[in-house]
């Protein structure tokens, strides 16, 4: 099988890490920026958890120290080298049209769009005209305009393969803009209906960076292009890879709420240092999941991953001035069947796994220690606060997996034990992450509930930098636990997911990012429908139809929400663990007082 592989933000995104996905159209969209208990209680709210502020009870002036990974090699998210840290500094310095709100709802704007509207429902073509706020733009002074529009819908539409990178879905559909009445006025007409237009530019880049392949082929980090949020690049130092820093200082042009901080340094801080930087006071805002999760044990100490990770979270706590925010991110951990693999080639055992998984129980080993709800997830394409959340797991239907698991040939011992058919036994193997303190504690739920049906696991750990490579992308797991962004738009965000694997020119078999390898022609035309459905309970009726069929198709578990944890020092107004949103940046800096 020939296998697309992911961008790296999305295989930061599959490791229990974050990641975005964007796009409008049934083609395949590559990911940038990878239960027998059902349970209708409400999963952990992805609200966020964020120190509340009054702007007026936020000092103007003062530096910010702000963790990253590392300094990345792109600014453009329509790059394969895009990472997580790439969205965060793209959201402070390009123009986002729509933020989601703590629903997962995408609204304007206001500092850059001053209002959208499509055409009604059964109007066609389908005309979205915006109306952006007159006083955005670049920091060269340039206005945003149509020609940003136009420019960037040649970059992604696909038509011209001179340019590389990504091909976010929905900007194919589109068959031309145009000004309006006035220079802040933009018309985009789609060739096809498309319900998630939302998704489509953001962020938006300047003209000047889209226009031309090599404009667009050319990493943006840094340097001389114009940007246009709160903040800008400070000088031609600003960007210092080599030095671990990116600097931004207030834009002079910004026609927006004033910044409070002067200036923000985010500082490249590896995972392991960054409890350390905390504690010497290096830092003000840090992410901690992964500090936290891939804890390593002390030398000579016994303490194993586990342990080690409770003594992170707790060193974490204790830290003096410093306090741990804590949300369900805007990403779903599932348990994926690879439906090419004997013996869950055979849908009834894929069926009876799936009923087998004490989602509650997971949930609960995973999340619990992290001081986090433990509330299961029961839909493949929605979060739990999500504005369209429902549980289907229900859709499994009543039987349990022992009658599947009877009926399908495969007999449990007398007294118990692993079950058998033809002399071999139902032993399947589950790839994780080997680095994850979440992923074992995860893996040990998950083994203890298949084994009360007879169903054998056997974890398979195999490092994050290959995790994608050498385990999903070959195919040689039973089962696989990862995580996937949940975006605004699932329609376009998660379809690639679940889309049928088909036979690419060379007869090969082509998965992409459908790493459970089964899909049917009906949920691809569900997902299809959807996305050109205007009609908003329309193509949430789609939506939940598909996640339906997904269920009954065995194609994965829902498991629960990533765990999001973010140490703020006291005294930071407007930081914190944001779930579906990201910093208001002109908004974050020091309390008065």
């Amino acid at each position: 099988m020939r296998v697309r592989q992911p961008t790296a933000a999305a295989v930061a995104a599959l490791l229990l890490a974050t990641g975005t996905v964007a796009g409008c159209s049934g083609a395949p969209a590559p990911a940038r920026t990878p239960a027998p208990v059902p349970s209708s209680a409400a999963p952990t709210a992805v609200t966020g958890d964020v120190r509340p502020y009054d702007r007026a009870g936020v000092r103007d002036g003062g530096t910010l120290r702000w963790a990253l990974d590392a300094v990345p090699t792109t600014l453009n998210l329509y790059q394969s080298a895009a990472t997580a840290d790439s969205a965060l500094l793209a959201h402070a310095l390009y123009p986002a049209l729509f933020r989601p709100d703590e629903h997962g709802r995408v609204v304007p704007d206001p500092d850059y769009l001053l209002g959208a509207e499509s055409t009604p429902p059964g109007r066609l073509p389908q005309v979205v005209t915006y109306r952006l706020n007159p006083h955005a733009v670049w920091s060269d002074g340039t206005p945003l305009s149509a020609a940003d529009f136009t420019a960037q819908r040649a970059a992604l539409s696909g038509l011209d393969p001179a340019y590389t990178g990504t091909r976010p879905a929905g900007y194919d559909a589109i068959d031309s803009i145009t000004q309006g009445a006035d220079p802040a006025e933009v018309k985009v007409t789609f060739r096809q209906p498309c319900a998630e237009w939302r998704a489509l530019f953001g962020p938006l880049y300047p003209a000047a960076v889209t226009a031309s392949p090599a404009a667009f082929n050319r990493p943006l980090a840094g340097g001389p292009q114009p940007t246009a949020g709160p903040f800008v690049l400070s000088g031609q130092d600003g960007y210092d890879p080599a030095g671990g820093r990116v600097t931004l200082v207030r834009n002079p042009l910004w026609w927006g709420d004033q910044p409070k901080a002067d200036r923000i340094d985010f500082l490249a801080t590896p995972p392991e240092r960054r409890l350390d930087a905390l504690d010497q006071d290096r830092l003000d805002i840090a992410p901690i999941t992964a500090a936290v999760d891939r804890a390593q044990a002390a030398p000579g100490t016994s303490a194993d991953r586990a342990e080690a990770a409770t003594q992170a979270l707790r060193r974490a706590e204790a830290l003096p001035g410093v306090t741990v925010h804590r949300a369900a991110a805007a990403s779903l951990t599932q348990l994926t069947l690879n439906a090419a693999r004997a013996p869950l080639t055979d849908p009834a055992v894929r069926q009876a796994v799936a009923r087998a998984v004490d989602r509650r129980r997971i949930a609960d080993a995973a999340l619990t220690p992290l001081g986090l709800a433990p509330a299961p997830l029961g839909s493949h394409l929605f979060a739990g606060d999500q504005d369209g959340y429902r549980d289907n797991a229900d859709a499994l239907g009543p039987a349990d997996a022992g009658r599947l698991l009877d009926a399908a040939g495969w007999k449990r011992p007398k007294g118990g034990g692993t079950r058998t058919k033809d002399g071999r036994q139902l032993s399947l193997t589950l790839l994780i992450p080997s680095d994850s303190a979440t992923a074992r504690r995860t893996a040990d739920a998950l083994a203890a509930g298949l084994a009360g049906a007879g169903i054998a696991v056997r974890p398979q750990a195999v490092p994050a930098e290959t995790f994608v490579r050498t385990g999903l992308a070959t195919g040689g797991y039973d089962l696989a636990l990862f995580s996937w962004p949940a975006g605004p738009t699932p329609a376009v965000d998660q379809r690639p997911v679940y889309a049928k694997p088909r036979p690419g020119p060379d007869g090969a078999l082509e998965t992409g990012t459908n790493y459970g390898r089964s899909g049917t022609e009906e949920i691809d035309r569900l997902f299809d429908r959807a996305t050109a459905e205007l009609d908003p309970a329309a193509h949430l009726a789609l939506l939940q139809e598909a996640d339906t069929r997904i269920w009954q198709l065995g194609h994965s578990v829902p498991l629960f929400q990533r765990p999001e944890l973010v140490a703020v020092r006291t005294g930071i107004a407007g930081a914190g663990a944001w779930g579906y949103g990201w910093p208001r940046f002109q908004d974050v800096g020091l309390l008065t007082g």
